[in-house]
């Protein structure tokens, strides 16, 4: 399988936005969605977004309710993650991965570093 390979997140300031981007070729068929989490220095991976590849549905954590939105081009067999109002603590490595069928995140990527200076 071609590796999940994030994109677009860089240093921004308090207020920007940013849309990171996870490229899934082939994965739909085998795959039930993707998954956004992210891990801040020093603190566990959490949870950020999850939508389902035929369904559409949308799961947001609670800290990036309002602010992000997570989409999917079926076409290109890609998830955004678009973030707006970026805040100091959404400063994290942002990991994009598989959901499979059973509920379980088990193809990631390298991660995209998202730095948000106040």
């Amino acid at each position: 399988q071609v590796p999940l390979v994030e994109s677009g997140g860089g240093l921004v300031q308090a207020g920007a936005s940013l849309r990171l981007s996870c490229p899934a070729p082939r994965r739909r068929s085998s795959t039930a969605g993707i998954g956004w989490f992210r891990q801040a220095p020093e603190k566990e991976r959490e949870f950020v977004a999850r939508i389902g590849w035929n369904s559409g549905a949308t799961l947001y954590a609670d800290s990036g309710k309002g602010r992000f939105t997570i989409s999917a081009d079926n076409a290109k067999d890609t998830v955004y993650l678009q973030m707006e109002s970026l805040k100091p603590e959404d400063t994290a490595v942002y990991y994009c991965a598989t959901r499979g069928s059973s509920g379980v995140y088990d193809s990631w990527g390298q991660g995209t570093q998202v730095t948000v200076s106040s």
